[in-house]
């Protein structure tokens, strides 16, 4: 696993496609750090990319309190099908049916349906678009659901519409943006995939 930064309080790496970002993840990090590890965020096992984790209780808080209000910036690349428009700020409401393990949209607010923002930037266009999205919610499976929702499903993500022969979905954290120690960190790793420059 390729370690980006580390010190006493926190470890920023990348998570490889098909490691369990709360178990197989912090485990790992266990074995070369020592200590405690704690989660601050998730990442599907099936998406890998940049993510950050805290080494004590204490910067956990921290942190999990700078997510909440939205000074963790978190980005993503995902290769869709179809051309999405050049750059969009999506709303929408969330509903995750827990027995199917699926997320839908839906439009009213009711028990256990969540708000979910991003925002994006079309890289690429064609039968296949490149997008950057930054993520303003956190929400199960959001990215997959709100491209696939609008005709654009992710390249490789059966789940959501995608009949390829991608073997998962092609969707990769590919920044961290924080403050910390007085100042602005960026931590930046596009994926390697075709076409990526």
């Amino acid at each position: 696993m390729e370690i980006l930064y580390s010190d006493a309080r926190i470890i920023v790496c990348i998570k490889p496609v098909g490691l369990d970002s709360e178990h197989d993840m912090p485990r790992q990090l266990q074995e070369q750090f020592g200590g405690e590890i704690f989660t601050l965020h998730r990442l599907d096992q099936n998406v890998g990319g940049v993510m950050v984790y805290a080494r004590d209780r204490q910067t956990a808080a921290h942190f999990s309190k700078m997510i909440q209000d939205g000074l963790l910036v978190k980005e993503y690349i995902a290769l869709v099908h179809g051309t999405p428009p050049e750059q969009g700020d999506w709303e929408d409401l969330l509903f995750k049916d827990s027995r199917k393990n699926k997320v839908f949209v839906v439009d009213r607010q009711r028990a256990g349906v969540k708000k979910a923002r991003l925002a994006f930037q079309r890289l690429t266009e064609g039968a296949q678009s490149m997008v950057r999205i930054r993520l303003y919610t956190g929400r199960s499976h959001q990215i997959r659901v709100q491209f696939a929702s609008r005709g654009y499903p992710l390249a490789g993500d059966r789940k959501y519409g995608a009949r390829d022969s991608e073997k998962t979905p092609r969707l990769w954290s590919c920044c961290l943006r924080f403050p910390y120690k007085s100042q602005e960190y960026v931590f930046e790793r596009l994926p390697q995939w075709e076409g990526i420059q």
